[in-house]
């Protein structure tokens, strides 16, 4: 089976190697490529001679971003040729066109390197899905960030020096604004949603990050037994779904609490499986190839997935109400003491506390909220 490659950096040279050392009967054909770096005679800079090449039968896209990837892999979907992609950002943001061509065209969509790096967690839904239906999900989904919460845990150092240090380490980004805001994390919801619910995930979920988190906050929730983490979750009941994204202050006692350094760790509930859950190295460069390569082999295997997003499920951002505890200047509108400067707001969805946390940055930009999870709501 011949396969091209879109771009050649870190990821690209990560899949080519593998699959040269390790998938047998897959042979990267072409490999796009600027035109001051063709460096190999696999490589062009002219996307045509990979569309119009009718022995390459999948494109693996690792150029990340929205364009040209957007229109690359719309190309390739409307030539009739399968596309693997780790590019959260793109997939979210236009997975229902992508699904679309892809069964128009007969090509296949395989996207099990966008959302939990190595953990096979678009697949686990899917196979989840041949019997169940997928009732909820939720977790940790970004390794950065886990990696900062959890070293400001366990040495007391404050967020900035964290994050200083994970920059130096290549844990984090030079910007790392798509990791502490939750804009990573609410791409990856967006997919899990779409593929757990079979609905095209709206854009505009409620998202909130760590940017604002302190030692102090952290030692605060410590001494209410809890333990904050960045996470994304979704449920579906009764024709109608949510979806958000927000820090969440866990008990001591929950799993997800003692996920260390760049982990994830993400469950579903299942109608007849119950709970699921999968644990693993949710980024990085050899991760997230190994997840690609995966879906190689998958479609060389015959693994076709079709996502047809046709329940016909409306949002409700009433399925997910929780109370909420905000640290802020100025107490909000009936909110009661939680702590020395942080104040409890009972029973709002995630949509309202959003809007809360939003009118608390106008007064004080160093405002802090998390959510406190669903067994604390009584």
């Amino acid at each position: 089976m011949k396969i091209a490659l879109l771009g050649h950096g870190v990821v690209g040279r990560g899949v080519d190697e593998i699959i040269a050392s390790r998938a047998k009967g897959v042979e990267v054909a072409r490999i796009l490529e600027l035109p001051d770096r063709l460096s190999d005679p696999r490589m062009t800079a002219n996307y045509d001679d990979i569309l119009h090449d009718p022995e390459i039968e999948l494109v693996i896209e690792c150029m990340g971003g929205l364009e040209p990837a957007h229109t690359f892999i719309m190309s390739a979907l409307n030539a009739g040729k399968s596309v693997v992609t780790s590019n959260k950002a793109v997939v979210a943001a236009y997975f229902e066109e992508f699904a679309a061509a892809a069964r128009e065209h007969g090509a296949a969509l395989l996207i099990e390197a966008s959302c939990g790096g190595g953990i096979p967690w678009i697949a686990s839904i899917e196979k989840v899905r041949r019997i169940d239906s997928v009732s909820s999900f939720s977790g940790i989904m970004n390794g950065t960030t886990n990696y900062l919460v959890d070293t400001m845990a366990k040495t007391g150092k404050d967020f900035d020096v964290v994050l200083r240090e994970a920059q130096a380490l290549g844990y984090a980004e030079r910007d790392p604004s798509d990791d502490i805001d939750g804009i990573d994390v609410r791409n990856k919801t967006i997919i899990a949603a779409s593929v757990a619910f079979n609905v095209a995930c709206r854009q505009d979920i409620p998202t909130a990050g760590i940017r604002n988190l302190t030692k102090a906050d952290m030692q605060m929730f410590a001494e209410h037994g809890r333990v904050v983490k960045l996470i994304g979750h979704g449920i579906q009941r009764d024709g109608h779904y949510a979806a958000a994204v927000e820090p969440v202050a866990l008990p001591q006692s929950s799993l997800e609490a003692h996920v260390p350094a760049n982990f994830n760790l993400v469950s579903l509930e299942g109608s007849t499986v119950g709970p699921l859950k999968f644990y693993g190295q949710g980024a990085g460069s050899l991760p997230t190839g190994n997840a690609m390569v995966q879906d190689v082999l998958d479609f060389q295997a015959g693994r076709r997935p079709v996502y047809d997003f046709s329940a016909g499920l409306e949002y409700d951002p009433m399925l997910l109400v929780s109370n909420y505890v905000f640290r802020t200047a100025v107490a909000p509108e009936g909110s009661e003491r939680y702590d020395e400067g942080s104040w409890l707001v009972r029973s709002v969805t995630a949509a309202h506390a959003r809007e809360i946390f939003t009118y608390a940055l106008e007064s004080d930009p160093t405002s802090f909220y998390a959510r406190l999870p669903w067994e604390d709501e009584a």
